[in-house]
């Protein structure tokens, strides 16, 4: 039988026998990658994707654990805070302390899509965010609002459409890596229904003919995908929802 390549932590492990099995799973190869894709100063073991949740899977969740892997500031130890994390136990405040910690993609992209779409206040989060200046709070808004689209079961569909406005005011923005969060948002939306779809790609169309270079390319980049035969064929694979009478 193969090991697993993470061996079990001790009973109770506290936060610097984890740190310490970061450092032990981290490799220079994966920390060489950060840069090729754009994650830029953190400070990181280097510890894969795959160990870094096998690692959680075995520490389980802990508030305390994740607010201390939090604290300490390595990279991989945040990324880890937000599988060990209670969703239940996240506060506004919280939300909003770790937000302002966001100082790349990746660990914005993973908070929101792996535990603040859990947390009961994540629409008054992404309210609360869509029109701030940082670059990383403002893209926290529409990672969390595409991670809503991709894991929000049975929502209704007036929430994501009256978010298609804030997405289309912020495509204006010129950073990268806002303009690309909008784009998720809005190509995530697309993808949840027929009705969606239709509003998305109306969006979308908007966009593509804006006078504004930003909002020309988040138009575009949002056509390529949901105009896709793959996305127009899941869509068409889903059953038709009943009007309520």
């Amino acid at each position: 039988m193969k090991r697993s390549s993470v061996p079990p932590p001790p009973p109770a492990a506290d936060l610097q026998e984890v740190l310490a099995e970061l450092e032990r799973l981290g490799t220079q190869e994966t920390r060489d990658g950060y840069a090729r894709y754009g994650i830029v100063g953190p400070r990181a073991f280097g510890v894969a994707m795959a160990d870094l949740q096998a690692l959680a899977r075995r520490l389980g969740r802990s508030h305390a654990l994740a607010g201390a892997l939090w604290r300490s500031g390595w990279y991989d130890a945040r990324l880890l805070a937000a599988f060990v994390e209670e969703p239940e136990r996240v506060t506004p405040a919280q939300m909003e302390r770790w937000c302002r910690d966001f100082d790349n993609w990746g660990i914005c992209d993973t908070v929101c899509f792996k535990l603040f779409d859990q947390v009961p206040h994540a629409w008054a989060m992404v309210a609360a965010w869509r029109d701030r200046d940082e670059e990383f709070v403002k893209r926290a808004a529409f990672a969390l609002l595409a991670s809503l689209a991709l894991h929000e079961k049975g929502g209704a569909d007036e929430r994501f459409l009256a978010s298609l406005p804030w997405i289309e005011r912020a495509a204006a923005d010129g950073r990268n890596f806002v303009r690309k969060g909008v784009s998720w948002a809005l190509r995530s939306i697309g993808r949840r229904n027929r009705a969606l779809h239709a509003a998305a790609l109306a969006a979308a169309r908007r966009l593509a003919d804006s006078a504004e270079p930003a909002a020309r390319w988040v138009g575009r980049d949002a056509l390529g995908d949901l105009t896709r035969p793959r996305v127009k064929q899941q869509l068409a694979a889903q059953p038709r929802r009943r009007r309520a009478r």
